[in-house]
Formats: structure tokens, sequence, C-alpha cells
């Protein structure tokens, strides 16, 4: 019989929650995919891709096309020149590339630190690859980096550093100084830092983002990840990219020849054809931000306290005027009960790690889930949609005060 190299892991929680979506007939706030249409012209290019007889194997390091598109993106929005042939790779979604970039730095024992809450990609791919998890907690409310803490994790034994920003749960986005204080520490270190950017084109308030490719001290040490399914609409469609200095890339490109080798050959095709006009991804942020901005007003006056997010399209709902139940059990409620859908914090959090030796316990001896109570809520929905869900979210919180405490 096979021993589990995850016996802890279970059905993901967006799983969790959407099937209940559907199971109650809810409003689904909770998975982050939007309802309504992908461009047209999108589509077309995809069709006529396959029409136009792209179809066969795409080379192992993507489309030639896309992966120059991407480097023109680079340019624009981070100001950074990147090599299209030696630093650009194409994947099978951003979380493919987040496991090999895991598979091709961790190996049995080394130390990787995350933040927390964190996406529920992360550990489980240093866990299967042997790696070890060293939680750090970002400061609620607004979900800050405690970089003492941070620094008292590394030791010889910390291979990588996993960063998310903009941020998925929270919706925060590091500062220059966050970025500043992590290149400092990893100074003369072997350490990699993993960038999770795929929101890095859903920014508010005039808030800009510079990938971590771009900064001095980290450029060398930095695999990105980014993906399209955020900027077109196309969650489905799984494809996303990493880009790192030629070094690492070399690496990386071991690790993804033999885990997926190519991706969908008509869809980097069309997707490098909608690159090319910048003005498709580069109003990104005003889209969004009215999403953001109506879901806030239209509960403007609830008892819902609503965090501002600055970046992605997740904004975090408090309820501890509503209830003081544990965030899964509220979750689980208020889709049953108020039927919208959304995403508890806590299933974020790693407690407690065990390494691959019996005796290495890890734990954050601080960590206490319930002292800030959200719940997230997925934005990228139609102007309805949101409607909708805010008028059952104000109702409820009318009388949800009598149902728990």
């Amino acid at each position: 019989m096979i021993v589990s190299k995850l016996p802890d892991v279970t059905t993901t929680i967006f799983t969790v929650m959407s099937s209940l979506a559907n199971e109650c007939n809810a409003i689904n706030l909770a998975q982050g995919f939007p309802d309504y249409d992908a461009p047209a012209e999108l589509i077309e290019f995809m069709a006529a891709a396959a029409r136009d007889g792209h179809n066969q194997y795409a080379p192992m390091t993507g489309t030639v096309s896309l992966r120059e598109a991407i480097v023109n993106k680079y340019s624009i929005v981070h100001r950074v020149q990147l090599d299209a042939a030696a630093q650009v790779t194409i994947t099978p979604g951003g979380t493919a590339a987040l496991f090999t970039a895991i598979a091709t730095t961790v190996r049995t024992g080394d130390e990787v630190i995350i933040f927390e809450p964190a996406y529920d990609s992360y550990a489980p791919a240093v866990l299967a690859n042997g790696g070890i998890v060293r939680p750090s907690r970002l400061r609620a409310p607004y979900y800050t980096p405690d970089w003492d803490h941070v620094k008292s994790l590394i030791s010889a034994r910390t291979v990588m550093i996993i960063v998310n920003t903009p941020h998925n749960p929270t919706g925060s986005i590091w500062s220059d100084e966050d970025v500043n204080t992590l290149s400092q520490l990893c100074e003369n270190t072997r350490i990699v830092v993993l960038s999770d950017e795929v929101y890095e084109l859903v920014t508010f308030d005039g808030r800009g983002y510079r990938s971590l490719i771009a900064h001095k001290g980290l450029a060398d040490r930095t695999f990105v990840v980014t993906s399209f399914g955020k900027t077109y609409h196309v969650t489905g469609w799984k494809v996303g990219a990493c880009v790192a200095a030629a070094a690492l890339m070399s690496e990386f490109r071991k690790v993804h020849q033999f885990l997926s080798f190519s991706v969908h050959t008509p869809t980097q095709v069309a997707l490098a054809a909608m690159l090319s006009t910048p003005e498709t991804y580069l109003g990104l942020s005003a889209f969004f931000q009215r999403k953001r901005d109506l879901f806030a007003s239209l509960l403007e006056g609830s008892s819902w306290v609503v965090r501002r997010c600055s970046g992605s399209y997740f904004q975090l709902l408090g309820y501890d005027g509503i209830t003081r139940e544990e965030d899964v059990a509220f979750a689980h409620r208020l889709t049953r009960e108020a039927k919208v859908a959304s995403i508890p914090l806590s299933p974020f959090y790693t407690q407690m790690q065990t390494s691959m030796r019996q005796d290495d316990l890890v734990r954050q001896d601080d960590l206490v889930l319930q002292d800030d109570l959200v719940l997230r809520f997925c934005f990228a929905k139609k102007d309805e949609t949101l409607r909708l869900a805010a008028e059952r979210l104000r109702g409820y919180d009318v009388h949800a005060n009598t149902l728990a405490d």
C-alpha cells in the first residue's frame, strides 16, 4: 500500500465552498472566477489559431510569440528588460509554475518560509518535495509581514521564502520597505525567493506594483509566477508563466520538461495576439476598482466591516458585529441561510507542520486564528450579481445575531 506524502491534506476550501454554493443554489463569491464572458476578441484569436494549424506541441519553453509578448509587458509595466529565450517559460497555470519552482529548489529537510494566511498550494508543494514549512503570520488587520519573526525563522536550512503580493486571500500589497527588507534578509544566503504575482495588474487607488524581478537585490534569486486567467477573465484556460534569471530558469526547465513539457498551443498564440495590444491589460485596475467600490458602497451602513483591499479581486468583510463564531462554521451557515458563498481565512493557516523527522515540530506559538473575524468575497462578478449578493448580506445581518453567538 502507498504511504501518503500528504496525509493531512483534504479537499481544498475552494472546492468545498463552491460545492456548497451549488448545493444551496447560492451566489458564489467564494471561488475566484468571473461570471461574465471573456473578451470576444480573445476567443476569436484562439479559434483562428486552431483553424490556422497551431495544433501540435508548442516548444517546451513556450511559443516565441507569447514569451516575447510577456517580455514586452514586463518592460511596460515593471520597467525591466528580460530575455525571452533565457528567462521566460510558459506553464499550465500559475499553480503548476509554483510547484515546479518548489520542486526545482527544495530537497528533503530544507526549510521554506511562507507568509500566512497563504494560498493553499504552497505548503503541500513544499511537503510533497520533502521540505519543512516555517510559517510566519501576517499582522492583521492590514496583513503586513512581521520581519522580526521572519528573521528568527531563517537558518542554515532555509532555502526559499514564498511571497504573494498583491495577496490572496487578504488583498494587501507589500510596500517598497517590505521588499527592501526581504532583499536585505536574503543577502549572503542561499535563499531563493518564489514570488506569486498573479494579481500584479490588479491594484487600486493609484497604488502600483513592481515585480520582484525588477528589484536589483532580488532579481538573481527570484522565481516570479504570473498567469493570464485573471488578466483576461479566462481562469479555466490555465496558462501561466515563470520569469527568472537565466541561471534559475535553466534549472526550472529541467523539472518543467518532465512535469508538463508544454502548454496548449492555440491558447498561447491567442494570448500573444491579445498582449500585443497593451490597452487590453493596462485598464485592469480601473475595471476592478469600480467593482470593488460598488460592492463596498452596497454594504455601507450594514453590520459588515469592509476592509478595502489594495489589490487582487478579493474583499475581506469583518463580521464581528454579527457573530463571534468560528469562520468556517459561519461561512457554511451564511451559504445555507443567506445564499451567499464566501471563503473563510482559517484554512489558509498552517498551525502545525511535522517535518520528515518525528521529533522536529514546527509551530508559531502566537498563532490565534480567530482574533480577526473576516470572510473573503470575490467581486470579479457582474454588477447585478454583486447587487443581489450585497442585498442578501445586508438582510442577513439583521437577524444573524439571534442565530449564533
